[in-house]
Protein backbone atom coordinates (compact mmCIF):
# COMPACT_ATOMS: atom_id res chain seq x y z
CA UNK A 1 0.00 0.00 0.00
CA UNK A 2 2.06 3.40 -1.09
CA UNK A 3 2.03 6.02 1.61
CA UNK A 4 -1.00 7.92 -0.15
CA UNK A 5 -3.93 5.29 0.77
CA UNK A 6 -5.80 5.83 3.52
CA UNK A 7 -5.41 3.20 5.87
CA UNK A 8 -7.51 0.14 5.48
CA UNK A 9 -9.87 -0.75 7.79
CA UNK A 10 -11.16 -4.38 9.10
CA UNK A 11 -13.80 -5.78 6.79
CA UNK A 12 -16.89 -5.98 9.36
CA UNK A 13 -17.76 -9.49 10.63
CA UNK A 14 -20.06 -11.05 8.38
CA UNK A 15 -23.33 -12.12 9.95
CA UNK A 16 -24.02 -15.86 9.65
CA UNK A 17 -27.70 -16.75 8.49
CA UNK A 18 -27.70 -19.21 10.93
CA UNK A 19 -24.60 -19.53 13.73
CA UNK A 20 -24.04 -23.31 14.71
CA UNK A 21 -23.17 -24.11 18.39
CA UNK A 22 -23.39 -26.64 21.12
CA UNK A 23 -25.00 -26.50 25.15
CA UNK A 24 -22.01 -26.30 26.65
CA UNK A 25 -20.64 -27.64 30.25
CA UNK A 26 -19.75 -25.13 32.52
CA UNK A 27 -18.66 -26.65 35.69
CA UNK A 28 -15.39 -25.11 36.40
CA UNK A 29 -16.38 -21.81 34.79
CA UNK A 30 -18.73 -20.33 32.58
CA UNK A 31 -15.75 -18.59 30.50
CA UNK A 32 -13.12 -20.58 31.24
CA UNK A 33 -14.74 -24.00 30.55
CA UNK A 34 -17.61 -23.41 29.14
CA UNK A 35 -16.45 -20.76 26.19
CA UNK A 36 -13.15 -23.39 25.79
CA UNK A 37 -15.13 -26.26 25.06
CA UNK A 38 -17.32 -24.19 22.67
CA UNK A 39 -14.22 -22.93 20.91
CA UNK A 40 -13.18 -26.57 20.84
CA UNK A 41 -16.15 -27.60 18.64
CA UNK A 42 -15.68 -24.45 16.47
CA UNK A 43 -18.72 -23.04 17.86
CA UNK A 44 -20.61 -20.04 16.67
CA UNK A 45 -23.30 -19.74 19.08
CA UNK A 46 -23.53 -20.96 22.54
CA UNK A 47 -26.50 -22.11 25.55
CA UNK A 48 -25.45 -23.10 29.35
CA UNK A 49 -27.13 -23.81 32.48
CA UNK A 50 -26.77 -21.08 35.02
CA UNK A 51 -28.24 -23.47 37.98
CA UNK A 52 -28.60 -27.60 38.61
CA UNK A 53 -31.13 -28.22 35.71
CA UNK A 54 -32.42 -30.65 38.11
CA UNK A 55 -32.81 -28.58 41.21
CA UNK A 56 -34.13 -25.86 42.77
CA UNK A 57 -30.94 -24.02 43.97
CA UNK A 58 -30.72 -20.35 42.57
CA UNK A 59 -26.64 -19.60 42.89
CA UNK A 60 -25.22 -15.89 42.67
CA UNK A 61 -22.54 -16.64 39.89
CA UNK A 62 -18.96 -15.91 39.71
CA UNK A 63 -18.80 -11.83 38.71
CA UNK A 64 -15.20 -12.51 37.08
CA UNK A 65 -16.19 -15.75 35.33
CA UNK A 66 -19.74 -13.50 34.27
CA UNK A 67 -17.93 -10.12 33.05
CA UNK A 68 -15.19 -12.77 31.02
CA UNK A 69 -18.13 -14.43 29.61
CA UNK A 70 -19.90 -11.68 28.37
CA UNK A 71 -16.99 -9.74 27.24
CA UNK A 72 -15.80 -12.84 25.03
CA UNK A 73 -19.41 -13.59 23.53
CA UNK A 74 -19.23 -9.67 22.23
CA UNK A 75 -16.03 -10.25 21.24
CA UNK A 76 -16.78 -12.78 19.27
CA UNK A 77 -19.70 -12.40 17.91
CA UNK A 78 -21.25 -15.54 19.33
CA UNK A 79 -25.07 -15.31 20.66
CA UNK A 80 -25.38 -16.76 24.11
CA UNK A 81 -28.34 -18.62 25.62
CA UNK A 82 -29.61 -19.80 29.09
CA UNK A 83 -31.50 -22.47 29.22
CA UNK A 84 -33.47 -22.63 32.64
CA UNK A 85 -34.08 -25.72 34.70
CA UNK A 86 -36.01 -28.82 33.57
CA UNK A 87 -38.27 -28.85 37.29
CA UNK A 88 -40.04 -25.65 36.25
CA UNK A 89 -43.89 -26.10 35.40
CA UNK A 90 -46.16 -22.98 35.97
CA UNK A 91 -49.17 -24.95 34.99
CA UNK A 92 -48.55 -27.62 38.08
CA UNK A 93 -50.95 -28.24 40.63
CA UNK A 94 -48.52 -28.28 43.55
CA UNK A 95 -48.38 -24.72 44.91
CA UNK A 96 -45.29 -25.18 45.78
CA UNK A 97 -43.96 -26.38 42.81
CA UNK A 98 -45.28 -23.47 41.25
CA UNK A 99 -43.88 -21.07 43.95
CA UNK A 100 -40.35 -22.69 43.26
CA UNK A 101 -41.11 -21.94 39.43
CA UNK A 102 -41.85 -18.41 39.74
CA UNK A 103 -37.82 -18.17 41.90
CA UNK A 104 -35.91 -20.34 39.67
CA UNK A 105 -37.21 -18.43 36.51
CA UNK A 106 -36.44 -14.97 37.82
CA UNK A 107 -33.00 -16.26 38.53
CA UNK A 108 -32.30 -17.83 34.97
CA UNK A 109 -33.94 -14.44 33.42
CA UNK A 110 -31.18 -12.41 35.82
CA UNK A 111 -28.28 -14.50 35.33
CA UNK A 112 -29.40 -14.48 31.75
CA UNK A 113 -29.00 -10.61 32.03
CA UNK A 114 -25.69 -10.60 33.88
CA UNK A 115 -23.91 -12.84 31.21
CA UNK A 116 -25.35 -10.90 28.43
CA UNK A 117 -27.82 -14.18 27.07
CA UNK A 118 -29.91 -13.01 24.31
CA UNK A 119 -32.53 -15.68 25.29
CA UNK A 120 -33.49 -17.74 28.43
CA UNK A 121 -35.28 -21.34 27.36
CA UNK A 122 -38.09 -22.81 29.77
CA UNK A 123 -40.01 -25.15 29.30
CA UNK A 124 -43.37 -24.80 28.49
CA UNK A 125 -44.66 -27.26 31.16
CA UNK A 126 -47.92 -29.51 31.80
CA UNK A 127 -51.41 -29.32 33.32
CA UNK A 128 -51.08 -31.90 37.07
CA UNK A 129 -53.52 -32.61 38.97
CA UNK A 130 -55.92 -33.73 36.31
CA UNK A 131 -56.98 -30.08 35.74
CA UNK A 132 -58.12 -28.76 32.79
CA UNK A 133 -55.55 -26.97 29.89
CA UNK A 134 -57.53 -24.41 30.35
CA UNK A 135 -57.11 -23.77 34.29
CA UNK A 136 -53.47 -24.62 33.32
CA UNK A 137 -53.09 -21.85 31.24
CA UNK A 138 -55.15 -19.22 33.30
CA UNK A 139 -52.14 -20.05 36.51
CA UNK A 140 -49.42 -19.47 33.84
CA UNK A 141 -50.60 -16.17 32.92
CA UNK A 142 -50.92 -15.01 36.73
CA UNK A 143 -47.76 -16.25 37.55
CA UNK A 144 -45.47 -16.00 34.42
CA UNK A 145 -47.00 -12.93 33.02
CA UNK A 146 -45.33 -10.61 36.03
CA UNK A 147 -42.22 -12.06 35.22
CA UNK A 148 -42.34 -11.02 31.38
CA UNK A 149 -43.19 -7.78 32.87
CA UNK A 150 -39.85 -7.21 34.84
CA UNK A 151 -37.81 -7.07 32.01
CA UNK A 152 -37.49 -3.38 31.60
CA UNK A 153 -33.90 -3.25 31.00
CA UNK A 154 -32.69 -2.93 27.33
CA UNK A 155 -30.50 -5.50 28.31
CA UNK A 156 -33.02 -8.28 29.62
CA UNK A 157 -32.74 -11.66 27.77
CA UNK A 158 -36.22 -13.38 25.74
CA UNK A 159 -38.46 -15.51 27.31
CA UNK A 160 -38.28 -18.54 24.31
CA UNK A 161 -40.56 -21.40 25.02
CA UNK A 162 -39.75 -24.94 24.39
CA UNK A 163 -42.62 -27.31 23.67
CA UNK A 164 -42.08 -30.51 24.56
CA UNK A 165 -42.52 -33.74 23.07
CA UNK A 166 -46.31 -34.39 24.04
CA UNK A 167 -45.75 -36.61 26.35
CA UNK A 168 -48.95 -36.80 29.35
CA UNK A 169 -50.88 -33.33 30.10
CA UNK A 170 -48.04 -31.29 28.08
CA UNK A 171 -49.66 -27.87 27.54
CA UNK A 172 -48.01 -27.29 24.49
CA UNK A 173 -46.44 -29.86 22.05
CA UNK A 174 -47.30 -29.25 18.36
CA UNK A 175 -47.09 -25.89 16.58
CA UNK A 176 -50.72 -24.31 17.15
CA UNK A 177 -50.61 -25.38 20.82
CA UNK A 178 -48.22 -21.86 21.01
CA UNK A 179 -51.65 -19.68 20.19
CA UNK A 180 -53.07 -20.56 23.67
CA UNK A 181 -49.79 -19.78 25.45
CA UNK A 182 -48.86 -16.95 23.59
CA UNK A 183 -52.81 -15.27 24.28
CA UNK A 184 -52.42 -16.31 27.84
CA UNK A 185 -49.42 -14.19 27.95
CA UNK A 186 -50.61 -11.31 25.95
CA UNK A 187 -48.07 -12.17 23.05
CA UNK A 188 -45.62 -9.92 25.30
CA UNK A 189 -43.09 -8.42 23.68
CA UNK A 190 -40.20 -10.28 25.00
CA UNK A 191 -41.89 -13.66 24.21
CA UNK A 192 -40.62 -15.86 21.91
CA UNK A 193 -40.01 -19.78 20.77
CA UNK A 194 -37.56 -22.48 21.00
CA UNK A 195 -37.72 -24.96 18.73
CA UNK A 196 -36.48 -28.56 19.23
CA UNK A 197 -36.68 -30.46 15.97
CA UNK A 198 -36.71 -33.58 18.25
CA UNK A 199 -39.85 -32.88 20.28
CA UNK A 200 -41.72 -31.21 17.39
CA UNK A 201 -41.28 -34.42 15.33
CA UNK A 202 -42.10 -36.54 18.35
CA UNK A 203 -44.62 -34.62 18.36
CA UNK A 204 -46.58 -34.97 15.21
CA UNK A 205 -44.80 -33.22 12.91
CA UNK A 206 -43.14 -34.99 10.33
CA UNK A 207 -39.86 -32.90 9.39
CA UNK A 208 -39.01 -36.05 7.36
CA UNK A 209 -41.59 -35.82 5.02
CA UNK A 210 -41.64 -34.41 1.99
CA UNK A 211 -42.20 -30.52 2.63
CA UNK A 212 -42.87 -31.41 6.47
CA UNK A 213 -40.24 -28.59 7.23
CA UNK A 214 -41.84 -25.82 5.21
CA UNK A 215 -45.30 -26.95 6.60
CA UNK A 216 -44.25 -27.14 10.14
CA UNK A 217 -42.45 -23.50 9.84
CA UNK A 218 -45.45 -21.75 8.16
CA UNK A 219 -47.81 -23.33 11.09
CA UNK A 220 -45.57 -21.90 13.68
CA UNK A 221 -45.18 -18.60 11.58
CA UNK A 222 -49.42 -18.39 11.31
CA UNK A 223 -49.66 -19.28 14.93
CA UNK A 224 -47.11 -17.02 16.65
CA UNK A 225 -46.82 -14.49 14.09
CA UNK A 226 -42.95 -13.62 11.89
CA UNK A 227 -40.52 -12.86 14.21
CA UNK A 228 -41.13 -14.83 17.27
CA UNK A 229 -38.62 -17.83 16.34
CA UNK A 230 -35.43 -17.03 17.87
CA UNK A 231 -33.64 -20.36 18.45
CA UNK A 232 -33.63 -23.74 17.32
CA UNK A 233 -32.54 -27.25 19.62
CA UNK A 234 -31.39 -29.19 16.35
CA UNK A 235 -31.25 -32.60 17.57
CA UNK A 236 -32.38 -35.60 15.37
CA UNK A 237 -34.65 -38.06 17.22
CA UNK A 238 -34.06 -41.89 18.05
CA UNK A 239 -37.85 -41.87 17.39
CA UNK A 240 -39.83 -42.06 15.07
CA UNK A 241 -42.66 -39.58 14.50
CA UNK A 242 -45.37 -38.97 16.87
CA UNK A 243 -43.54 -41.14 19.11
CA UNK A 244 -43.96 -38.57 22.04
CA UNK A 245 -40.65 -39.23 23.12
CA UNK A 246 -37.68 -37.40 24.05
CA UNK A 247 -34.75 -39.12 22.60
CA UNK A 248 -32.30 -37.08 20.75
CA UNK A 249 -29.97 -38.44 18.05
CA UNK A 250 -26.88 -37.12 16.29
CA UNK A 251 -27.82 -35.46 13.12
CA UNK A 252 -28.19 -37.22 10.13
CA UNK A 253 -27.93 -40.41 12.48
CA UNK A 254 -31.87 -40.64 13.26
CA UNK A 255 -35.72 -40.65 12.16
CA UNK A 256 -35.50 -36.63 10.99
CA UNK A 257 -32.40 -37.00 8.88
CA UNK A 258 -29.65 -34.31 7.55
CA UNK A 259 -32.01 -33.25 5.03
CA UNK A 260 -34.63 -31.72 7.20
CA UNK A 261 -31.84 -29.78 8.86
CA UNK A 262 -30.70 -28.27 5.37
CA UNK A 263 -34.51 -27.14 4.06
CA UNK A 264 -34.55 -25.57 8.11
CA UNK A 265 -31.78 -23.59 7.28
CA UNK A 266 -33.25 -22.00 4.10
CA UNK A 267 -36.24 -21.57 5.26
CA UNK A 268 -36.87 -17.95 6.38
CA UNK A 269 -38.49 -18.27 9.25
CA UNK A 270 -35.47 -19.20 10.15
CA UNK A 271 -33.25 -16.19 8.63
CA UNK A 272 -30.66 -15.23 11.41
CA UNK A 273 -32.01 -17.68 14.01
CA UNK A 274 -29.03 -19.44 15.83
CA UNK A 275 -29.07 -23.46 16.11
CA UNK A 276 -27.77 -25.40 19.05
CA UNK A 277 -27.57 -29.09 19.46
CA UNK A 278 -27.88 -30.77 22.59
CA UNK A 279 -26.77 -34.49 21.16
CA UNK A 280 -25.35 -38.04 22.70
CA UNK A 281 -21.80 -38.27 22.02
CA UNK A 282 -19.48 -36.11 24.44
CA UNK A 283 -17.50 -33.68 22.97
CA UNK A 284 -16.41 -35.81 19.68
CA UNK A 285 -20.01 -35.92 19.01
CA UNK A 286 -21.06 -32.60 19.52
CA UNK A 287 -17.66 -31.19 17.40
CA UNK A 288 -19.22 -33.98 14.61
CA UNK A 289 -22.92 -32.58 14.47
CA UNK A 290 -21.31 -29.08 14.95
CA UNK A 291 -19.75 -29.58 11.27
CA UNK A 292 -22.34 -31.23 10.09
CA UNK A 293 -24.79 -28.86 10.56
CA UNK A 294 -22.40 -26.05 8.68
CA UNK A 295 -22.15 -28.02 5.99
CA UNK A 296 -25.51 -29.11 5.40
CA UNK A 297 -25.87 -24.83 5.93
CA UNK A 298 -22.79 -23.78 4.33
Amino acid sequence: MSSNEPPRTPAPRTALRNPVGSHVPVAGGLATVGLSYARDLGAETVQVFVANPRGWATPPGNPKQDEAFRTACADEGVPAYVHAPYLINFGSHTEATVEKSVESLRHSLRRGREIGALGVVVHTGSATGGRTREVALRQVRERLLPLLDELTHDDDPFLLLESTAGQGASLCSRTWDFGPYFEALDAHPKLGVCLDTCHIFAAGHDLAGPGGVKQTLDLLVDTVGAGRLKLVHANDSKDVVGAHKDRHENIGTGHIGAEAFRELMSHPATDGVPLVIETPGGKEGHAADVARLKELRD
